[in-house]
C-alpha cells in the first residue's frame, strides 16, 4: 500500500521559516517526479513547487526565491524548505506523485500568523 505522509506543519509568525517532510512508503520515489500543493480556505488547490526524478525543480510565482523543494531518495523523502512566510501563504499543503499511478498524501497544516 502506498502512502505519502506530510510533517512539518504548524504556527508561524510572519517572516518565520518552516520545513515540510513527506514521507513515501510502499513505492520508491526516485525515479519518480514529486510536487507539493497546497489549497487555502476557499480556494482551489495550487501547484507550489515542481521536481523531476532528476532533480530539476519549478516553482509558482508566489512563492519564487522563498521555497526550496528537494528530496533525498536515499530515504525516499521529499520536503519542503519555506522562509519569508507570509499569511498568503496560510494552506494545507499536500505532498503529490506523478502517476499513473498518482497518490496524494493526507495534508499539514500550515498556518502564518501573528
Amino acid at each position: 500500500q502506498v502512502q505519502l505522509v506530510e510533517s512539518g506543519g504548524g504556527l508561524v509568525q510572519p517572516g518565520g521559516s518552516l520545513r515540510l517532510s513527506c514521507a513515501a512508503s510502499g513505492i520508491i520515489i526516485s525515479n519518480k517526479h514529486m510536487t507539493w500543493y497546497r489549497q487555502a480556505p476557499g480556494k482551489q488547490r495550487e501547484l507550489v513547487a515542481f521536481i523531476t526524478s532528476d532533480g530539476v525543480t519549478a516553482y509558482a510565482d508566489s512563492v519564487k526565491g522563498r521555497f526550496t523543494i528537494s528530496r533525498d531518495n536515499a530515504k525516499n523523502m521529499l520536503y519542503l524548505q519555506m522562509s519569508s512566510l507570509k499569511p498568503d501563504d496560510t494552506a494545507v499543503y499536500y505532498c503529490y506523485l506523478l502517476g499513473p499511478p498518482a497518490y496524494w498524501g493526507q495534508g499539514t497544516q500550515v498556518t502564518i500568523s501573528s
